[in-house]
């Protein structure tokens, strides 16, 4: 799975996730570690933990 492919279905998770909820993903992408810290700031979502290939992402509030 490419990392566009991976952010589209991150989103669609966290989107049927409680607020406050975290999600804990696991991606072996290479530009994941540039890539997602990126798109958390970008979606408002928080990334506490980035420890290549885990990675925990708290869903923002509404």
């Amino acid at each position: 799975m490419g990392c566009g492919e991976l952010v589209m279905g991150l989103r669609m998770r966290l989107q049927s996730m409680q607020p406050g909820q975290v999600l804990k993903l696991t991606a072996t992408d290479a530009g994941i570690p540039e890539d997602l810290p990126a798109w958390c700031r970008l979606t408002g979502h928080t990334l506490i933990s980035a420890k290549h290939p885990e990675y925990l992402i708290q869903r923002r509030e509404n």
